[in-house]
């Protein structure tokens, strides 16, 4: 992610950052998939450092025999995307905030 000149982040912010990265990633999951139809979700998604911040998503997600033809891969990858999405957003907000 690109410098956002944020001051470093608290216990709080990272922990606000990784909940919203993960529930993004859930929420992506869900719109194209339905909760009957997945047998496995697993999101974890951690940040480590403050300045800057890094940020690891992992997806892991199984589908029901019935979804055979589903890509997989790419409904995981997507769900990545959407998790780095957020957390960009969530890391901007922040970075507008302390520049007032």
């Amino acid at each position: 992610m690109e410098e956002l000149g944020l001051e470093e982040l608290s216990d709080k912010q990272i922990e606000e950052l990784c909940l919203n990265a993960e529930e993004a990633a859930r929420k992506h999951i869900l719109s194209k998939v339905s909760s009957k139809n997945i047998d496995t979700l697993n999101i974890t998604a951690e940040a480590e450092g403050t300045k800057p911040v890094s940020v690891k998503v992992e997806v892991n997600v199984e589908l029901s025999t019935f979804l055979r033809d589903f890509n997989v891969k790419e409904l995981a990858d997507e769900a990545v995307k959407a998790a780095f999405a957020s957390a960009k957003h969530y890391l901007r907000k922040l970075a507008c905030r302390s520049m007032k």
